[in-house]
């Protein structure tokens, strides 16, 4: 069970704010910003970097949407969706805009569930994207060595793989400095 983490919340009506507060406080976590406005929580988010958001629906459904699109634009958290009461067709868009989960009328218990759910699914989603970043950047040496050294695919990936076993650095290390220092290490061009 997750504790002590640093949460925004944000709703566009103060006594709802004060009431998921209330319940994130007791759960052992900090609330370190609460947000009525748009525009405040785009900049609450990139100035303190929360562990995670709870945004609740309040009068707007449109309101609660843009602020889940400004604390996901920061990428910097999951967002968990706050509900009074079901309403799929908002919980579909919610889900576009990148929320993780979202809880209906929640409890403490819930809500601490919730939190624990959305925080193993973002570490995996961050390994996943992490993955993909390590693999992009393997695939870009491998062409610089393939094009450098006229050698096919297979023969690059050995050659990368040889330099990371030989000198102990990770592959995607290996794979990055290559990928840095390839245009200084170009072969000068021929004048005529």
């Amino acid at each position: 069970m997750a504790t002590g983490l640093r949460i925004l919340i944000a709703n566009e009506r103060a006594d709802r704010l004060a009431r998921i507060a209330d319940v994130v406080t007791g759960l052992g976590h900090e609330v370190i910003s609460r947000e009525i406005e748009v525009a405040d929580v785009a900049a609450a988010t990139e100035r303190e970097h929360p562990d995670l958001a709870f945004v609740g629906l309040g009068r707007s459904g449109e309101h609660a949407l843009e602020m889940i699109s400004e604390i996901v634009r920061e990428a910097c958290c999951p967002v968990i969706a706050l509900l009074e009461a079901g309403d799929p067709g908002w919980v579909n868009e919610a889900a576009k805009r990148g929320i993780f989960a979202y809880i209906v009328d929640g409890d403490p218990d819930e809500m601490q569930s919730a939190i624990d759910v959305t925080l193993r699914r973002y570490a995996e989603f961050a390994n996943l994207q992490g993955a993909f970043a390590r693999r992009a950047v393997i695939e870009r040496a491998r062409g610089i060595i393939m094009s450098r050294e006229a050698v096919d695919e297979d023969r690059a990936f050995d050659l990368l793989r040889s330099e990371s076993q030989r000198s102990g650095l990770p592959l995607h290390d290996i794979a990055q400095a290559v990928t840095s220092s390839h245009r200084i290490l170009a072969k000068p061009e021929r004048r005529s």
